[in-house]
């Protein structure tokens, strides 16, 4: 591709991203695409409800809704499942967990996108984060915590492990077609135990629960009209 044409393609996505403010602000709803009740159990997981910080809650708008839950099993394993679904106001809508990540005290690097295989339903994309943070032992001396997590965002139809494509679905649709898609960011986590229990998990036995606790969420999570890769 030359430069010419580069050019005029990044300046036709970048008015269409844009134009999307000039809309009209009443339009048209897609149905939400996901149940936003996490399940209390879910195969060897009992999950109990987590606190939503009103420090979220005001950053994302009245109207975002939100579900958190903490799941064991008898392994001694925790995984954090959380949902927050955006509201209809496209200003104060969801972002990358990046920026969350960053205020909570988290350093983070990119592990990589996935797509797992979720039997039955199919093919789902994932970004993966590999996260890092100091806190306190009881003793006062700092310990490291490692995290891997993993999202994806949901909408009516549409799955996307990218920010930026889920913006451009967004922009085509409110541009061509008139409506918008209530998305859902999805997050599942769970720290690296490897240092810090015995018998813990590694990097790699953290990132395979993850994915497993993944394979058993969605097809409860997701509706029928969520469509696949």
């Amino acid at each position: 591709m030359t430069t010419s044409r580069l050019a005029i393609l990044s300046a036709v996505v970048l008015a269409g991203l844009s134009g999307i403010f000039f809309l009209p602000k009443q339009l048209g709803f897609q149905p939400v695409g996901i149940r936003l009740e996490l399940p209390e159990y879910l195969g060897e997981w009992w999950g109990q409800d987590m606190e939503i910080s009103q420090l979220e809650r005001d950053t994302l708008g009245a109207d975002t809704e939100f579900a958190r839950k903490e799941y064991t099993n008898g392994r001694g394993d925790r995984v954090v499942a959380s949902v927050v679904l955006a509201g209809e106001d496209m200003m104060t809508a969801i972002h990358r967990p990046e920026r969350c990540l960053h205020a909570q005290g988290w350093e983070f690097r990119p592990a990589g996108a996935n797509i797992l295989a979720v039997p039955g339903s199919g093919n789902l994309p994932v970004a993966r984060l590999h996260n890092q943070r100091l806190t306190k032992a009881a003793d006062g001396k700092p310990v490291p915590i490692e995290n891997l997590c993993f999202y994806w965002f949901a909408g009516s139809s549409d799955l996307t492990a990218s920010h930026y494509e889920r913006l451009w679905i967004d922009a085509r649709d409110r541009l061509f077609d008139g409506y918008a898609q209530r998305w859902a960011m999805i997050m599942i986590s769970a720290d690296i135990t490897k240092a810090r229990m015995k018998f813990g998990r590694d990097e790699a036995g953290t990132s395979k629960l993850i994915e497993s606790f993944i394979r058993e969420l969605t097809p409860k999570l997701h509706k029928e009209t969520i469509a696949y890769r």
